[in-house]
């Protein structure tokens, strides 16, 4: 896994760029590749890049060219059937110098142009520069798992893995957050590409291919989400139950092979207590060539803890085992390291334990770990799905009393759950039932709680956004087929275009474990493991209202059966608790004050300091209700977003030595 940048003279009169440049984004994204760097520069272009050895430690430098010097690659990300795509190009003719995955990018870009992405197995952020057609082509893998950032300015395209690396190239970029970035965040929980968090950064799209050349630009799609049109398409999976829990079980062995077995160096897994972590850990040591790692956090507040069922795994795994203890104040003093990283307001404190797992990760030496993301947007994991479900059942008799009582059967995890008081959660739930027809119908209650926090937005930040309806607007996009998806795989595709690549595999996945330069795999996000799950009728999924039925089914023999059975417990962590009391930072006071939230702009500062007061108050975690957690949480990563990218500018100044170091400015002039 890399960091991968560059800057393009889009324009004539346009800057080519300079070496400096080319080394400052370098700088800045020095902790997602520290072993090796690189650039290449001609009078147009330019590439940077940070390298993570895992494949081919020795001849893997990038950036990486074809036989002729012509055609540059800088890459980020891993393609897994790189062996199997290798020996067909060879049979074309193709000759290959290294035993990388990167150069089957370049001969596979050579034979088969933008398609060769439909053929890759993988996860990658990928920039190809072609010298002679003077064309740009950046590639992002299918469902988001590497990013991939995009500014133009100047008559320039600046491009690179992370923000920051953007704003270490050039000064003159704007640094601003966007009304409409924030209003989506405030909604969905995250951004949705092609939007980012800061006006003028695009991030590109999962799943799509953007070219510049002769002064355009073009994107195309060469994957989107698909699901069956109904139970007669061929795509459909037309087995029975018992031969698609075969089918999942041989998939997912399959995924998690490759991504053992495809790496130079030694893999770990990430043993959560949960189904998902514990297949993978278990399909995983299969085939670890020597002693499987596993890694875990413990919580110290018992209601997020786990401990009890990594245990019982890592005694079934017979794995070194390693774990720390996660307690508020290591939260708290986290979050700042963990917002630079993100680069986007978070609702949520869950990616900060993940942040210290990544750092224990890298202490024992080890740069891959497998994780378990994925399978719930798969095969139907979470209480979301259970709960559309349970809506449009009661929606079609709303008189019924009987109906809303499965709503009961809903977060039995959560201590304030809002199912807990009979009540309030029919008159919530029940809201818009009406429109149980509708696509976003699922989602509705949670983007609805979620738009509640606006009321925090200052009359500035409200302006801006007057007459935008980010929820209209998304679902605008949602492709012509969708109305013929089963009701399940519309929430699915719909939480893959939002929370999954904007939250799940950003702000948990890759951020955090590339913060101390540890790279993620994620077998349940296998090209073919995807396919299989969308083909599945939605009863093997959510079997009535037993989620993940099939991978649980999957799962028999290889997990513990505590796990198996226990009552899914998603992955949270402390949140408005880890930031008040005589305990919390300073840090928090500062970003919270009038005069830090009113230079901001974002929030009203009256309204902070009567949320920042009510919530310091509190004594206990059971006394925060869901609205104040993602409240204050939101507004302190936003304000501390604001603080270390559009006030202040981060400088970067870790030492680069060049391995790579190509200048073909003296080529041709552009």
């Amino acid at each position: 896994m890399c960091g991968i940048a560059g800057i393009v003279a889009r324009s004539k009169g346009a800057a080519a760029p300079t070496r400096e440049e080319l080394t400052r984004m370098a700088s800045a994204l020095w902790h997602r590749g520290p072993d090796e760097h690189g650039i290449y520069r001609d009078g147009q272009a330019g590439l940077s890049h940070t390298r993570l050895s895992i494949i081919d430690l020795a001849s893997g430098q990038q950036p990486l060219a074809n036989e002729t010097q012509t055609l540059w690659i800088a890459f980020n990300g891993e393609i897994f059937n790189y062996v199997e795509l290798r020996e067909e190009l060879v049979a074309k003719g193709h000759h290959f110098r290294t035993k990388s995955d990167t150069e089957v990018i370049v001969h596979a870009y050579e034979q088969w142009g933008e398609s060769a992405f439909e053929r890759m197995n993988g996860q990658w952020a990928v920039a190809l520069w072609d010298e002679q057609q003077k064309k740009l082509v950046l590639s992002r893998d299918r469902l988001g798992v590497r990013p991939l950032y995009i500014a133009e300015h100047a008559g320039r395209v600046y491009f690179a893995s992370e923000v920051k690396a953007l704003f270490a190239a050039s000064p003159e970029l704007p640094r601003e957050l966007d009304p409409i970035g924030l209003e989506e965040t405030f909604t969905f929980w995250t951004v949705v590409p092609p939007r980012s968090v800061f006006r003028g950064v695009e991030e590109l799209r999962p799943g799509y291919v953007r070219t510049y050349v002769n002064g355009e630009m073009r994107e195309h799609v060469y994957w989107h989400p698909s699901y069956p049109l109904g139970n007669h398409d061929p795509l459909a999976f037309s087995g029975t139950l018992d031969e698609a829990v075969v089918a999942v079980r041989e998939a997912l062995a399959a995924a998690t092979r490759l991504r053992m077995v495809r790496a130079d160096v030694p893999v770990g897994s990430y043993l959560s207590g949960g189904l998902d972590s514990s297949l993978v850990a278990a399909l995983g040591q299969r085939f670890a060539t020597g002693r499987f790692q596993t890694f875990s956090m413990r919580f110290e507040d018992a209601e997020y803890d786990e401990t009890e069922f990594q245990r019982a795994m890592v005694q079934l795994l017979g794995s070194e085992h390693h774990e720390i203890v996660v307690r508020r104040s290591d939260i708290a003093q986290a979050f700042p390291e963990v917002i630079f990283h993100t680069e986007r307001p978070i609702l949520r404190t869950a990616p900060a334990p993940l942040f210290l797992l990544s750092k224990l990760v890298r202490e024992h030496g080890i740069k891959v770990v497998l994780t378990g993301e994925g399978a719930d947007e798969m095969f139907a994991g979470y209480d979301l799905f259970r709960e559309g479900k349970v809506r449009r059942f009661w929606a079609q008799h709303p008189e019924s009393r009987m109906r809303p009582r499965l709503l009961e059967r809903l977060y039995p995890y959560l201590a304030l759950s809002p199912v807990s008081q009979q009540a309030m959660a029919r008159q919530f739930f029940g809201r818009n039932l009406d429109g149980w027809r509708d696509p976003g119908f699922a989602h509705d209650t949670r983007w609805h709680t979620t738009s509640a926090l606006k009321r925090l937005f200052s009359s500035a930040q409200r302006n801006a956004v007057t007459g935008t309806n980010v929820i209209s607007n998304f679902l605008a996009t949602l492709p012509p087929e969708f109305e013929k998806f089963s009701r399940l795989s519309q929430d699915q595709y719909i939480e893959l275009r939002t929370l999954l690549s904007g939250y799940l595999l950003s702000s948990q996945g890759d951020r955090m474990l590339m913060a101390h330069s540890v790279e993620g795999r994620f077998p349940f996000l296998d090209k073919d493991v995807v396919a299989l799950a969308h083909a599945l009728p939605a009863a093997y999924k959510l079997r009535v209202l037993d989620e993940k039925h099939v991978l649980k089914r999957a799962s028999e023999g290889l997990i513990a059966p505590g796990i198996r059975a226990r009552t899914k417990q998603p992955y949270r962590a402390p949140d408005g608790l880890c930031f008040v009391g005589k305990d919390a930072p300073e840090y928090v006071e500062q970003m919270l004050s009038e005069s830090a939230v009113a230079e901001a702009g974002v929030f009203s500062p009256q309204a902070v300091t009567q949320l920042y007061r009510k919530c310091s108050g509190r004594a206990d975690e059971s006394q925060f209700s869901n609205a104040d957690n993602m409240a204050l949480v939101g507004v302190l990563s936003t304000q501390l977003l604001h603080h270390q990218y559009v006030r202040a500018r981060p400088t970067f100044d870790h030492p680069l030595t060049l391995r790579t170091d190509i200048d073909h400015q003296s080529r041709e002039p552009c």
